[in-house]
């Protein structure tokens, strides 16, 4: 495993451990923030274990779903979670309302979110990543 994808995938557990705190303290805002970004640090680790580039979060979402989910290498629930976690922590960050999520939905968020980390690193240990012939995949440079 590459240092940068171990690195990534290391600070998204920090960042669901992060999220139960908030969450046990009701902070659902953060702690539905915290999920999202554990979700883009797993998904950007096998992009970049993969050799992959993507740049912003939003890019990190749709290239997951073309290199990972359309491939069959994902189920495609792990991609509607990132993006229904995303539109979560939008909510959740829309300065111009009170908006205060369910700690059931926010519950659920972190346990996808650790769902998605726990089958990341076990597609990982398989070796999957790295020897693959990926005809059509952008390189890193």
């Amino acid at each position: 495993m590459k240092r940068e994808t171990g690195a990534l995938l290391e600070k998204a557990a920090r960042a669901i451990l992060g999220g139960k705190i908030l969450l046990r303290r009701g902070d659902t805002d953060f702690a539905t923030g915290l999920a999202h970004f554990a979700m883009c640090y797993t998904a950007r680790a096998l992009l970049i274990e993969q050799g992959l580039r993507a740049e912003g979060r939003g890019a990190v979402r749709r290239a997951f779903g073309e290199h990972f989910v359309k491939t069959g290498a994902f189920d495609p629930s792990f991609h509607q979670q990132l993006l229904d976690a995303h539109d979560q922590w939008i909510a959740a960050d829309d300065n111009r309302v009170e908006t205060r999520l369910a700690v059931g939905d926010v519950r659920k968020t972190i346990a996808q979110a650790q769902a998605f980390l726990l089958e990341t690193r076990r597609y990982l240990a398989f070796g999957h990543c790295g020897g693959q012939e990926n005809t059509g995949i952008r390189r890193r440079t």
